[in-house]
């Protein structure tokens, strides 16, 4: 009887389909010859797939559900199993030397096009775990992360156009710019949660952006800034292939450095404080912790990181203007951090992989490239909501002694 339901839910969600996809799959209007053609085929098609893909949902929701009753009827702890895996250093060492040996020898078996396309992952990569700072570790919804790494790539092209200055002089200083935007940032919006949070920071990128749009005198607006020189090594100058290779290798030295500080900082005083943060905002407060300190400080961070990153794409595409900078970057960044899981840095990596790379290498399948990348979005979400690689919450024990009554007790 229950699989008799399913079938009939599954046949019933199909004729809906085919009823809402009719318009699009089965009418095709030929205005130079001003006729229509009718392609029945299509519907038949999506009323088979809708059918099975809907079967096939039902049943790993009731696999999910069975799953979820064994582990609470077993009395299995997911998240200490989880950490007896990753604590395990025998599993990393193999993983962490192929992964090592493949990333030093990657420039040299695949063409250049291969390795740009890398190098742009792992920028995205420095950009997920600088988000996941603010939004991740805080708490704190950024739509208008983009403005950061915009005003990271006009602070190098403007002061190399006006100054001449050098890419490991602007380097620096797209940092310190971006963490002083994300303190400007943060001061408005320091009473602000959630929806409210989001529209703020939405309005603040969108104004920075429109502001470089159309200010010629400064920025010269829609046109942008072309010839950025690409970064030199002690004197040397790269030619355009080598530029590339540079590139990669030093955003590899970026990346690794990235984690090393996002790792500390998430174990620090103020990492435990942004978990707090995080979690309740009022308790946090009430516990003794400096609310205005706390979101500045993860403000201030996580835009360090964009304006770096920023400082490296106009040096990579040597061109910017303000069309690079939409809000749907931030977008993409925010669907890293959610994808990989808040707050986990191997989830984020693993996230900047998915959502970077896949759409390019489904370019041969160009018409549906989009909708498989979103249809992977929605499986995450539905099934996997806490992300690939969700953050294990640490536990201590403590086993101390005290003395009662002369006595020590355990």
């Amino acid at each position: 009887m229950n699989k008799l339901n399913e079938i009939k839910k599954s046949f019933l969600a199909s004729l809906w389909f085919m009823f809402l996809t009719f318009p699009i799959m089965v009418i095709r209007v030929n205005t130079v010859q001003k006729e229509i053609e009718w392609r029945w085929q299509n519907m038949f098609f999506v009323g088979i797939s809708v059918f099975f893909l809907s079967f096939a949902w039902r049943f790993l929701f009731r696999q999910m559900a069975s799953g979820r009753k064994t582990i609470e009827a077993g009395g299995l702890d997911k998240i200490s199993l989880m950490q007896q895996i990753m604590n395990e250093p025998k599993m990393y060492y193999p993983i962490l030397f192929a992964f090592t040996l493949f990333a030093a020898t990657f420039p040299f078996i695949f063409n250049i096009y291969q390795v740009n396309i890398m190098t742009t992952a792992l920028m995205y990569v420095v950009l997920g775990l600088g988000l996941n700072i603010v939004v991740g570790l805080a708490g704190l919804l950024d739509l208008g992360y983009v403005a950061f790494y915009l005003v990271g790539a006009y602070s190098y092209a403007l002061l190399n156009y006006h100054f001449g200055l050098s890419f490991w002089l602007a380097l620096p200083i797209g940092a310190f710019i971006g963490a002083l935007f994300g303190i400007l940032l943060g001061f408005p919006v320091l009473r602000m949660r959630g929806d409210y949070l989001a529209i703020v920071t939405l309005g603040f990128g969108e104004i920075i952006r429109i502001i470089m749009e159309n200010w010629n005198e400064f920025s010269f607006g829609p046109s942008g800034i072309a010839n950025i020189p690409r970064p030199g090594f002690f004197g040397i100058e790269f030619s355009l292939q080598g530029s590339i290779i540079f590139m990669y290798f030093f955003m590899i030295c970026l990346t690794l450095f990235t984690i090393f500080i996002v790792n500390r900082l998430r174990n620090s005083r103020i990492g435990r404080a942004w978990v707090a943060l995080r979690e309740d905002e009022v308790a946090c407060q009430a516990m003794g912790i400096d609310r205005t300190k706390t979101k500045l400080t993860a403000f201030a961070l996580g835009a360090t990181w964009a304006g770096m990153v920023g400082v490296i794409f106009a040096a990579k595409t040597t061109f910017i203007n303000p069309a690079s900078f939409t809000v749907w970057e931030s977008i993409t960044i925010l669907c890293i951090v959610v994808l990989g899981g808040m707050g986990s840095i191997i989830g984020v990596i693993f996230g900047a992989f998915i959502l970077i790379l896949l759409p390019e290498y489904l370019r041969a399948f160009s018409e549906y490239r989009m909708v498989t990348f979103g249809a992977v979005l929605v499986i995450m979400m539905v099934f996997r909501p806490q992300g690939i690689v969700p953050d294990i919450r640490h536990r201590f024990k403590h086993q101390g002694s005290m003395v009662l009554g002369g006595k020590t007790k355990k």
